[in-house]
């Protein structure tokens, strides 16, 4: 039986998304119109649209739908904004923040994740993202700092470099903690110096690749 995925699109942003108090309309539209199908490998296809995270390559996974929806209604992003992604892994985020941003740049450590994303993207006509490959925790360094920092994996505690990637007036989604509760917090930054920071929810995230290694090196 062929499985009807506009049907199970729709489900899961009217059955899941939304009564997790995603209420933005720009985003239940874009994740109903954008085929997270098309995203996820292709083993777990008809798993798509249920409400756990779906495993990657390299130990990682996407995000529940619900996690991803709340994500993109927390950031609020403008049409002139730009965002830098931290963890491109199945793209589908980028290709969700691309629709809503100025410009994305997104950045993973494993290069078949940023090689597989680009064909995604420009199947999907989607022109405005910058793909990089490169370890946040040790070396890459984005070229400019951006409106919006998205992290995809967790982290214990937020790395203070990647504060200094966020202009002012600008937001940084991060995940902190232990497994297996963990914040999901927002942080504004209101100028150069001061920060507001808000928890939005609790989750559980693999850890972003290196960031337990790295901590170990700070004097």
């Amino acid at each position: 039986m062929n499985m009807n995925f506009d049907q199970a699109r729709f489900n899961m942003v009217e059955q899941q998304v939304r009564p997790w108090e995603v209420l933005d309309e720009r985003v239940l539209g874009l994740l109903e119109t954008t085929h997270r199908e098309d995203f996820v490998p292709v083993r777990y296809r008809k798993m798509a649209f249920a409400d756990l995270p779906i495993p990657l390559e390299h130990d990682q996974n996407m995000m529940k739908p619900v996690v991803e929806g709340r994500l993109l209604q927390a950031l609020a992003l403008q049409d002139d904004e730009t965002v830098l992604e931290i963890g491109t892994g199945s793209g589908f985020i980028t290709a969700c923040l691309a629709q809503m941003a100025k410009r994305v740049v997104s950045v993973d450590i494993y290069e078949q994740f940023s090689s597989s994303a680009a064909t995604k993207l420009k199947e999907k006509n989607i022109e405005n993202v910058e793909l990089e490959t490169g370890d946040v925790m040790s070396g890459w360094q984005p070229e400019q700092a951006h409106d919006v920092v998205v992290v995809t994996g967790s982290v214990a505690a937020v790395p203070e470099h990647f504060r200094g990637w966020v202009n002012p007036g600008g937001r940084l989604f991060v995940i902190c903690g232990e497994s297996p509760v963990m914040q999901v917090k927002l942080l504004t930054r209101l100028n150069a110096t001061e920060w507001r920071e808000e928890s939005l929810f609790e989750t559980d995230l693999p850890r972003l690749v290196n960031a337990d290694q790295a901590a170990e090196f700070e004097f």
